[in-house]
This record gives structure tokens, C-alpha cells and sequence, in this order.
């Protein structure tokens, strides 16, 4: 063999070796986990809603708010013991699931409806209820309606795509009555028709509309109607397929209900280590190591508690009584005051 031929063989081989290794790269990056990717980044990719006050909001300088921001910010204080480590990425309700599927978020925390068709058919897994809620109607006092069964005929917004407008059209054919449906892109684009006066109604979660309605030009012209047609259980949503990554974030959000229930506070959570009650000994790592096995440290709960409180802290700063938007626990209170919140046991 000449030398000529020699060097070809050996650029060969080099080139062959070259491909090989990014092959196994590549598979080797395929094959990580999501918690093992978040790790190795160094922040959760969190998809977000960019426009409901008390949920998920960012204010002039960028800075997210909301009931489900501080479930992320949680998991990223799990993780990393600092929950600034997230990156909020906002979707719409039409792009949310595409972008959980395609891998650009790790996490999707933005009002979405648990359903058996996402679970059944595109490949989701919702994670632990975050809020208990129910699609409702608004409309102008003016009209002197008290009831949703006295909007037949009326025009109604509605964003398009989303749970709502299906049960709009259900609620209407089970009471036999009309209405013009008024679909819209976004839940923005609704709000302002329907400011505009282009609807006489307004209709998507009850949450929503005590978020939407501050947004008004006068909000104390309009009622939020008392009729709850459906049942909106809003639940974080991760891929199936990864079990592990479930995990955290669902027992993540459990261990800011068991803190609730037991009492332990973002301000008070330094003194609870000290506490004799073995669940609290638990929860905070001080007794048994509950992390190891969701890939965590032993005090992964302590750092999240720390970092946005439990969830009745979280309730009542984002859309309880210490926010604008005033709303009461009801079902989303713990299940022990009468409420649906409840959250298995540490141990």
C-alpha cells in the first residue's frame, strides 16, 4: 500500500471515529433524563401564561408573578436550592402542548385543564392540581342579568381552542337555548372585544374572569354570573415517558400542601427544624432521606418551602385575600377546612 493510500485510509478511519462519537453523543443526549438535563443546563425551561394576573404575569421589567410561576419557581429550588434558576417562555393556548411535545419546555404551568384526551393522546402527563376551577360567565350589570340561564341569545367571547369553547356550546344545547359564539386567537383579543362591547358576555374560568376583569376600563361595571358549568381541575403538565421528572414536579407541589396542612411557613421554617412531629421532621430532611430516590437531596421540600412559602402562602399572595383579586379558598381550600386540596404523606 502506498503512503498516498495510507493517509486516505487513515483520514477514513479518523472521519468514521469522528462520526461515531457524535452519534454517541447525540444518543447519549437523547437517552438523559429531563431532571439530568435541567442539571446539566442549569435552569428549568417553564412555559407560561404571559397574560393572567394572579397566574402568570410579567411586569415591565420582566419579572413573572403568579400562582403557577411560584410551582416552577418551587421545583427550581428543589433542584437547585435557588429559585431563580427558570426560564419563564410564554405560550398561548394554542402552542402551549406543542411546545411541552417538542421538548423546548420542561414543564408546562399555565391554567390548562387535566382531560383524558392530552393524557391519551398527545403523550402528557398532568402532575398534582394546582387550582380547582369551573368556567363561568361575566357580563355588564347594565344588562341586569343574574343568571347565565338568562344570556339565550346573547353573543358570547370565547378564546378559541381551549376547553371553554366546548363547553360553551355544551352548556347552551343542554339548556336549549342560542347564542352567537365569538371565537378569538387569545384570551387578550376576548377581553377586549368584549370591553369593547362587541359581546354581551364573557366566558372562561371563573379564576380568569377575577383576573380578566381588572383589566377593564371599569371594573366595577361588570358581574362575574354565578352559574360553574364544567370542571376545571388546572394541572402542571410534563411528557410521558420519564417517570422520574413526573415525580418531582408533582411531589414538589405535594410538599407545599403537607406544609400547609402542618403548619410550616416560608417565615417560620427555620424554627419548624427543630419540631418533634416526625412528619415535619420528614417533610424538611430532617429525619429520612425522601430526595435521593426523585434524584433530589434529602431537604429538596425545605428549599422549596423557603423559597415561595406553602401553598396557602402561595393562594393567598397570587389570588387570595393579599392580592386584587380577592378570591376566596373555597375548593381550594385544604380538605380538612372543607375544601379538595389534599396531598399523600411524606414517607
Amino acid at each position: 500500500m502506498t503512503m498516498t493510500n495510507v493517509a486516505r485510509v487513515a483520514k477514513a478511519v479518523t472521519g468514521t471515529l469522528a462520526l461515531l462519537a457524535c452519534l454517541c453523543g447525540a444518543s447519549a443526549s437523547a437517552s438523559a433524563t429531563t431532571l439530568e438535563q435541567v442539571k446539566a443546563r442549569g435552569y428549568i425551561s417553564c412555559g407560561s401564561n404571559p397574560g393572567l394576573a394572579g397566574f402568570g404575569l410579567p411586569d415591565d421589567k420582566g419579572n413573572w408573578s403568579g400562582l403557577d410561576i411560584d410551582v416552577c419557581r418551587a421545583v427550581a429550588a428543589a433542584i437547585f436550592d435557588d429559585p431563580t434558576k427558570v426560564k419563564f417562555v410564554p405560550l398561548s393556548a394554542q402552542n402551549r402542548y406543542t411546545a411541552l411535545q417538542s421538548g423546548e419546555i420542561d414543564v408546562l404551568s399555565r391554567n390548562s385543564t387535566w382531560t383524558v384526551t392530552n393524557e391519551s393522546k398527545a403523550g402528557l402527563l398532568y402532575t398534582a392540581v394546582n387550582y380547582y376551577d369551573g368556567q363561568s360567565f361575566m357580563a355588564r350589570k347594565k344588562l341586569n342579568i343574574a343568571s347565565a340561564l338568562e344570556l339565550n341569545g346573547a353573543s358570547v367571547c370565547v378564546q378559541q381552542g381551549t376547553t371553554s369553547e366546548l363547553n360553551l356550546a355544551d352548556y347552551f344545547r343542554a339548556n336549549g337555548m342560542k347564542y352567537e359564539g365569538v371565537a378569538f386567537a387569545t384570551l387578550d383579543e376576548a377581553i377586549k372585544a368584549y370591553d369593547s362591547g362587541r359581546c354581551d358576555s364573557l366566558t372562561t374560568d371563573a379564576s380568569g374572569l377575577y383576573a380578566l376583569r381588572v383589566k377593564l376600563i371599569n371594573p366595577d361595571e361588570h358581574v362575574v354570573l354565578p352559574e360553574v358549568i364544567s370542571k376545571e381541575p388546572l394541572t402542571p403538565v410534563v411528557r410521558q415517558g420519564d417517570d422520574q421528572w413526573f415525580n418531582v414536579v408533582k411531589w414538589v407541589q405535594f410538599a407545599l400542601i403537607n406544609a400547609e396542612e402542618l403548619g410550616v411557613t416560608k417565615l417560620n421554617i427555620d424554627e419548624q427544624l427543630k419540631s418533634q412531629n416526625p412528619s415535619v421532621k420528614r417533610l424538611l430532611g430532617v429525619e429520612g432521606d425522601f430526595g435521593t430516590s426523585l434524584g433530589l437531596t434529602k431537604d429538596w421540600a425545605l428549599h422549596a418551602i423557603k423559597a415561595v412559602g406553602n401553598y396557602g402562602e402561595m393562594f393567598d399572595r397570587n389570588v387570595g385575600e393579599g392580592s386584587r383579586l380577592k378570591i376566596k379558598r373555597g375548593l381550594n381550600n385544604l380538605w380538612s377546612k372543607g375544601g379538595l386540596v389534599f396531598a399523600p404523606p411524606i414517607r
